[in-house]
């Protein structure tokens, strides 16, 4: 059967960047962000229950959820954050756990498969997916606030809330089977990654 290997870091760790690198070089990248936005759509189970938990302010004109609107509701209390969780993280689950029975019963045994999930080893224990590994991105904290700032436009405080929200990235890695350091050089992560690829297919 095809290998699972998880994949998490921190916000702005550069996790979507050595996802890119990974699908490059062969592997099959399921991205939990992408399973979220296709469960949050209008009409679902789960855009319902979030509209009945965080009410019609987070719904946009055109009916779509507005994610900026939740997102600042959920990083300033960590409650709402809690019960957003509680809501979206079973189904993504339920929905990640299927697709990789259906790509286990199609690809050679010799594949890998990367389950890309942001809060893996935050709300999620390894154990809740059918991992052989875990790879976690890091990054030090000075090159996730400005990475932050510049992607999502926010202020220096806002961007560090961001942060705190997570469990700092350095308590991940000691959980981790394989570390990649994203604070240098997109070539330096290259390096890095490829050498893991050759582990991991060798």
């Amino acid at each position: 059967m095809a290998r699972v290997i998880g994949l998490t870091g921190g916000v702005a760790s550069g996790k979507s960047t050595v996802a890119a690198m990974l699908r490059a070089l062969g592997a099959v990248v399921l991205d939990a962000d992408a399973i979220v936005r296709e469960l949050q759509q209008p009409g679902t189970p789960v855009f319902r229950a979030i509209v009945e938990a965080f009410g019609p302010g987070v719904v946009r004109a055109d009916g779509t959820l507005d994610r900026a609107a939740l997102g600042r509701r959920v990083f300033a209390d960590p409650e709402a954050r809690r019960r957003l969780n509680a809501i979206v993280h079973p189904a993504v689950r339920e929905r990640l756990h299927q697709e990789v029975a259906r790509l286990q019963r199609r690809l050679p045994p010799d594949a890998v498969i990367v389950l890309d999930i942001p809060l893996l080893l935050d709300t999620a224990p390894r154990e809740a997916y059918p991992l052989e590994g875990v790879i976690v991105v890091v990054a030090d904290d000075s090159t996730q606030v400005a990475r932050l700032r510049a992607r999502d436009g926010l202020d220096e405080a806002a961007a560090r809330q961001r942060l705190a929200a997570q469990r700092p990235v350095r308590e991940k890695a000691a959980e981790a089977d394989w570390v990649i350091d994203n604070s240098g050089s997109l070539e330096e992560t290259r390096r890095q990654v490829e050498a893991l690829w050759r582990r991991l297919t060798g």
